[in-house]
């Protein structure tokens, strides 16, 4: 029988839908296949196809925007929101708007184009991590911005355009719905607790075990009970961090390693599957210390969102997250 079940931090519910129930093999899966470009803009050689760089790793005592990095972030050529500008807002009635204000970046994970986070190794996987690290303590100094989301899409069906791997990070003048729906979640939670909701769910799924993906000394890797999306997974930094900027060195090494450990098991499981990964962190000046915790949520792309979700709020899950962390624990690597 299905279950209903409802997510500890938001209060979103959820249908496990075990009478659809699918094992990866179940799946129509579209595999991401990396097809050579010899106009990718990304690629090492093709600097000057890109607005100027903001920030590179790797060279050493070349100029920028020239060959020889490792790690390149760069405005994005057709950004979502622009930065030049004052932020202004208008009500009309009910009506409410404001102009497009904001910032949209573009982190080059490797000068190869074949190169995934699955495969790039625990090194690149951290210098990723330390540049959006960077790149978000550089536009917290502009007040307009209020929230900084870093994603990346893996594979044309997650929403990625060019092939070459890359994440995003995108200033935004307002805190997103979702964000502001686990941030006041999580202060309802310590309000009554006071404990960190996050840190509770740690607890009891560590104490459990039976979502429970993988783990190492700083960050662990579990199917979220009222798991949205089948194999949707998040990794939790152990110690409670608002942050994801003020990560010390050591939890994003552990983060990078287990990270690439998590999307090496994906790509056996699910062959490879195209998929979203977004970081979540707490506003821009909140004072989310002691209630928000940060983490990483990977969503792969295998079920599409349709009528009953955008009619009621729910999710139909086909995939029970016990059975995924089963299926992702069981992978040898």
């Amino acid at each position: 029988m299905s279950e209903l079940r409802k997510d500890p931090v938001t209060g979103r519910w959820v249908i496990i839908s075990t009478e659809r129930r699918k094992r990866p093999g179940d799946f129509r899966l579209e595999s991401v296949q990396i097809a050579p470009d010899a106009s990718c803009p990304f690629c090492e050689g093709h600097e000057q196809m890109t607005p100027k760089e903001l920030l590179a790793y790797g060279r050493n005592g070349t100029g920028p925007d020239t060959a020889g990095w490792t790690l390149r972030v760069v405005p994005n050529q057709f950004p979502v929101l622009r930065v030049e500008g004052a932020l202004e807002r208008q009500a009309e009635g009910l009506f409410d708007k404001m102009n497009g204000i904001g910032a949209h970046e573009v982190i080059i994970e490797s000068p190869r184009h074949e190169g995934t986070l699955a495969t790039l190794g625990d090194e690149a996987v951290e210098q990723v991590l330390r540049a959006a690290a960077e790149r978000v303590q550089d536009l917290k100094r502009d007040q307009r911005f209020r929230y900084m989301i870093i994603f990346k899409n893996h594979g044309a069906a997650a929403g990625a355009s060019l092939d070459h791997s890359h994440t995003q990070l995108i200033a935004l003048p307002i805190v997103p719905r979702e964000v502001r729906d686990e941030v006041d979640g999580a202060r309802s939670h310590f309000q009554t607790k006071e404990r960190c909701v996050f840190c509770d769910i740690l607890r009891q799924e560590l104490g459990d075990g039976g979502r429970l993906i993988a783990e190492n000394g700083d960050v662990v890797a579990l199917a979220p009970y009222a798991s949205r999306f089948p194999f949707e997974t998040w990794l939790l930094p152990r110690r409670h961090q608002a942050l994801f900027e003020d990560s010390p060195r050591h939890e994003l090494a552990s983060l990078a390693r287990l990270l690439g450990d998590i999307l090496r098991r994906m790509n056996q499981a699910l062959r490879m599957p195209p998929y979203n990964l977004l970081i979540h962190s707490a506003p821009v000046g909140e004072p989310a210390g002691d209630y928000y915790h940060w983490h990483v949520e990977i969503i792969p792309k295998l079920t599409k969102i349709a009528g009953f979700e955008w009619a009621t709020g729910f999710y139909l899950n086909p995939t029970s997250p016990e059975e995924a962390a089963q299926v992702l624990r069981d992978i040898r690597l």
